[in-house]
This record gives structure tokens, C-alpha cells and sequence, in this order.
């Protein structure tokens, strides 16, 4: 019941918070409040109430983006574990990942590390097959239709 009320709260502010409105408020109370300082004689107790509302807001506001930030996250994971299911040649064994140790994620990363080097490697090679076969159609026809081969002309 609270962690739902919570959640519904915390959607509501970080919508309200990423308005322009929001901003605006934002900016005219530190207006308002700079504008006072001669007021007030620039005194202790006007720089504590800056002090002390942003200090407020801002340890408030950590809640509502680390909320944000794990349902933001958790919703993500749960698409790619989707795509991952959903694709018949993907490994299940991705799917929540984000459970598993700090050691067994290194071994998938140097896992992958390896796979793209090799990647790498094989790219090169068949770059420079593909690059060959198409030189050899080339000069075949080239040579069917009786056209001299332009690097003979060098």
C-alpha cells in the first residue's frame, strides 16, 4: 500500500519536476530570494533559508530519481529479456543478467571481448575474399565483352 502510494507520488513528481514550469518556479524563488538580500542585509539567516530549502529539495528529490531510475531500468531489462526469448537464435542465458555477480559478468564481457576480436579478424578476411571475388568478375567481364582491363593501360 505505501510502496504503491510511494510509486504513484513519485511518477506525479518527476513529471512535474521535468516541466518548464518547474524550472521557472525554481528560478524565481532564488530570485526572490536574491533580491531580498539587501533586504535582510544579506544576513546569516537569509543565506540559511536558500541554504537550508535547497538542501531539502534536493535530498527529496534523490528518492524521486533513484525511483524513477530503477523503474526506468527494470522496464528496459524486461524488453531486451523479452527480445532476447522472443529471438530463436539469442542465448537465454542473457536473460537478467543484471542478477549475477560482478565475476560472472566479467567472464560473459571477456567472453564477448574475445568474440569480437575474432569478429574482427574474420571481417578482415572476408572483406579481402569478397574483395578478390569481385576483382575476378570484374576482369571476366571485362574480358567477355572484350574490354581491355584499365590497370593493363598503367
Amino acid at each position: 500500500m505505501v510502496s504503491d502510494a510511494f510509486s504513484r507520488f513519485a511518477r506525479w513528481m518527476e513529471r512535474q519536476s521535468g516541466r518548464p514550469g518547474a524550472f521557472v518556479t525554481a528560478f524565481a524563488v532564488v530570485l526572490v530570494w536574491g533580491l531580498t538580500g539587501p533586504l535582510f542585509h544579506f544576513s546569516d539567516t537569509w543565506q540559511l533559508v536558500i541554504n537550508t530549502g535547497t538542501t531539502i529539495v534536493t535530498f527529496l528529490m534523490v528518492f524521486i530519481i533513484q525511483n524513477a531510475q530503477n523503474r526506468d531500468t527494470q522496464a528496459i531489462h524486461l524488453k531486451l529479456d523479452e527480445l532476447i526469448r522472443a529471438t530463436h537464435t539469442a542465448r537465454n542465458g542473457m536473460i537478467d543478467l543484471e542478477e549475477m555477480s560482478e565475476t560472472e559478468l566479467a567472464k560473459v564481457k571477456s567472453s564477448f571481448e574475445r568474440l569480437a576480436r575474432t569478429a574482427e579478424c574474420l571481417d578482415h578476411r572476408i572483406d579481402e575474399k569478397v574483395e578478390r571475388a569481385v576483382e575476378r568478375e570484374v576482369d571476366e567481364e571485362l574480358d567477355e565483352r572484350g574490354v581491355p582491363d584499365p590497370a593493363d593501360r598503367r
